[in-house]
């Protein structure tokens, strides 16, 4: 028997959202992942960043850019011991800077990925996957990377028989 964990990064509050800033109760790829999670069981992780970014999306998105820029890995919440007993990680976020956030990346650092199946799914505002996954399958070489899943986030909403085929 196989077993999942849903990982994802989301940010509520202001956001982008079709060429216009919103306040979003809970996050794009939240919502995404709720919905994987409905839709197979899977253990669910949200990577919590211990320094949140602004609330303000234009101040957000600048300090995004500046761990991207000096390769950051920011810390995240409560990390989980480790990821052993998962076969498939299901890993989410939205598209920062044309990849994943930094606080993914040290997600997908911290732990042993070899041997297991990777899906990622990103929620975006017009700049798809960028280079995620490739990065993705650069950072977990002895992993099966899956073909990312790609979702418009002021779409998210109406998403779920996309989800429900990739899935």
């Amino acid at each position: 028997m196989t077993k999942a964990l849903i990982a994802y990064f989301s940010r509520k509050g202001e956001n982008y959202v079709n060429g216009e800033i919103k306040s979003l109760e809970i996050g794009n790829t939240e919502v995404a992942a709720q919905m994987i999670q409905e839709l197979t069981g899977a253990d669910m992780f949200h990577i919590e960043p211990v320094q949140e970014y602004s609330t303000d999306y234009n101040v957000c998105i600048e300090e995004a850019k500046r761990d991207k820029g000096a390769n950051i890995r920011p810390e995240f919440k409560n990390p989980l011991a480790d990821i052993s007993e998962y076969d498939t990680v299901y890993i989410g976020f939205p598209n920062y800077w044309g990849t994943m956030p930094m606080h993914v990346w040290t997600f997908m650092e911290r732990y042993d990925f070899s041997g297991k199946t990777i899906k990622p799914f990103c929620t975006h505002e017009g700049s798809d996957i960028g280079s995620s996954e490739q990065d993705i399958r650069n950072l977990c070489p002895n992993s099966k990377v899956e073909n990312a899943l790609s979702i418009h986030g002021a779409s998210v909403s109406e998403a779920k028989a996309s989800i429900e085929n990739w899935v």
